[in-house]
This record gives structure tokens, sequence and C-alpha cells, in this order.
């Protein structure tokens, strides 16, 4: 045979092995693209299915940002008032149709009522349940803010004192559940991470100005409920 013959003969044996091999490949190829593409629409779906962290709504970031600025104007008033409201009168028991809840923290000597929504109508009579953050005792992150008055014991104004471990109780209409304090830090005012839910754990954030003078910053309180309330 001539050369030129065994040179074609090997080229067809060499195309036949070739497509030997890219049938033998080729399933396990289409396999992993559409495993791929499988795996693609499933992590798309379970996105789409997931709980949206509520500190990346943008409903509770403006509410977040219209309580900042009342926590800014709030210190001012609340410093040149006249005739503050007197701790023993922050809150009164029943409560009224307005009020949501009773904070008491022993360690502070604070009680004071909770109402719904973070206004400034709200913030001066009492703390402020931030509206589009977890309700009250259920599983997420409840945030509740108040003025930290500059007049000692009033709203947060001894909130500062709180350490790790203290405890925590508010009563609501037809129940109570009780926190124990988890962490204690100081942020920035635009910073949302402290109304992040911590996975299946019912929190509750308490939020006010720092410091008392001239405030930059937020004191905030994070603290965890206490399961067994038995």
């Amino acid at each position: 045979m001539k050369p030129q013959g065994k040179l074609s003969v090997k080229i067809a044996s060499y195309a036949l092995i070739a497509a030997g091999l890219i049938l033998l490949v080729f399933p396990f190829v289409r396999e992993h693209v559409h495993d791929r593409e499988q795996q693609k629409l499933l992590n798309e779906l379970e996105q789409s299915l997931s709980p949206v962290d509520p500190a990346s709504s943008y409903s509770l970031q403006s509410e977040y940002v219209r309580l900042s600025e009342l926590l800014d104007a709030g210190l001012e008033r609340a410093g040149t008032e006249a005739s503050p409201i007197a701790a023993s009168e922050q809150s009164q028991e029943p409560m009224d149709d307005k009020t949501i809840a009773i904070i008491q923290i022993d360690k502070i000597d604070l009680k004071l009522p909770i109402l719904e929504g973070a206004t400034a109508k709200n913030m001066k009579v009492g703390a402020a349940h931030m509206t589009e953050t977890a309700p009250l005792g259920e599983i997420g992150n409840a945030a509740v803010a108040a003025h930290r008055a500059r007049t000692k014991g009033r709203m947060f104004n001894r909130l500062d004192e709180m350490e790790i471990g203290d405890r925590i109780d508010v009563r609501m209409r037809n129940s109570s559940v009780s926190y124990r304090v988890t962490d204690i830090k100081v942020v920035l005012p635009t910073d949302l991470s402290v109304l992040k839910s911590d996975g299946d754990k019912a929190v509750l954030t308490l939020i006010t100005c720092d410091p008392l003078v001239n405030p930059t910053h937020r004191l905030i309180v994070h603290a965890e409920k206490i399961e067994d309330q038995g």
C-alpha cells in the first residue's frame, strides 16, 4: 500500500476512535449540563420562596430613617421641656387602647408603655414598636425605640447601664414574655444590621441615642426570648 493510502487509513481510524469516544462521553456531558441547569432552577426557586430578610426591605429602611430623625430631634425637646413626664407616670395600668405592651426592666427601674409605630406622637409618651419588624414575643427581631431624655430615669435614659444577662419583661394584653440581654453595642445611625433576624430566635432590640449629649450614634441592646417561661 502506498504511503498516502496508509495515511488515509490512519486518519480514518483516528476519526472512528474519536467518534466513538464522543459517543461514549456525550451522555455524561449532557447529564452534567442538565444537572447544572436543574440546580440553577432549584436555586432560583428556593430564593423566591425564602423569606426576605426584614432588614433588607425598603419599607423597613424607610421606617428606620424616620426613626433616626425622630430620635435626633426628640432629644433636644426632651432636654428642654419645662414639665417632663415623671418616671412613675410613664406607664399606666391597665393599658389603654393605644398601648400594645408594657416594657419593664427592674435593673434600671424602667416601666414604660409601648405603642405601635415609631411616630413623633407615640414617642412623646413612651417607647415605640417599629411596625415593619417582628411582633413582640414572636420569632424574628422586634425593635422598640425610645428617646434618651436627659432627665435621669426617664424613657431610655439609663439604657447604657444594661449588662449582658439582664432581664427584660414585656407584658402584652393577653400574654407576657421575658428576654435575656445577649449583646450591647454602639453603632452608626445608618447601620441596619441591628434589625436583622437571627434564624428561628425571638429577639428584642432596644434602640436609643448615644451619647446622651450631642448624640452621633445609636445605643443598641439585643435580648433573646427566655423559652422556659414556666
